[in-house]
């Protein structure tokens, strides 16, 4: 019994990789089979290997990622931990059957009421996306009045941390597109409209 015990412990303790749902290659051309290996194979698995042995030991080895990108202090937990949701939230809001091209219900119904329309929106997360210098992310979220908005995000941080729900995110480390787009940072995010699986984006709105 202490030895189940244990190991459920240890369990809850680590974080894993997220499953991605689809086929490696399913995102291609707009996303390689070899960008996955670099990008989800090593860099998403380093940095959940980096925040296991980051929390051992702290007062963070026992909370979910969510409340260490909320509560923890800038620095190498917090980077960490920030990554790993960033990139579990990005992996997991692609398809590689694209059946929708644009978000239906209360979404659509948000995104007319703060942005104008569907395209001013694209357009508007365009700009966020291209704009951000360095390395980041660009993020649609929802505040807790239901009122849509757009931020950029330095190195690994995310909305959650000010108390915004991320609904949907584009990684503009060079990482994520440098082996398929090269420097055009520009035509990968455009590329990435095309595989969106705005039906995930939609639950994440509706919860």
């Amino acid at each position: 019994m202490k030895l189940l015990l244990t190991t459920l412990i240890v369990m809850i303790m680590n974080f894993d990789m997220p499953k991605l749902p689809y086929a490696k290659n399913a995102l291609e051309p707009v996303i390689s089979e070899q960008t996955i290996d670099f990008h989800y194979g090593k860099h998403l698995q380093n940095y959940v290997n980096t925040l296991n042995n980051l929390v051992k030991g702290t007062e963070f080895e026992s909370k979910s990622l969510n409340d260490i990108v909320k509560t923890a202090p800038d620095g190498a937990i917090f980077n960490n931990a920030g990554q790993v949701l960033n990139h579990t939230l990005y992996f997991q809001q692609f398809t590689g059957s694209q059946v929708q091209k644009e978000p239906k219900g209360k979404l659509a119904d948000a995104i007319k009421r703060d942005f104008g329309s569907f395209e001013d929106f694209k357009n508007e997360f365009n700009n966020a996306s291209t704009t951000l210098f360095g390395s980041g992310w660009a993020w649609l979220s929802v505040d807790k009045e239901g009122k849509l908005k757009i931020t950029k995000e330095i190195n690994g941080s995310n909305p959650l941390r000010y108390d915004l729900t991320p609904l949907l995110g584009f990684d503009v480390w060079e990482h994520s597109y440098y082996i398929d787009f090269q420097n055009r940072r520009a035509d990968h995010i455009k590329a990435l409209w095309d595989i969106v699986d705005w039906a995930v984006v939609e639950k994440r709105f509706d919860k």
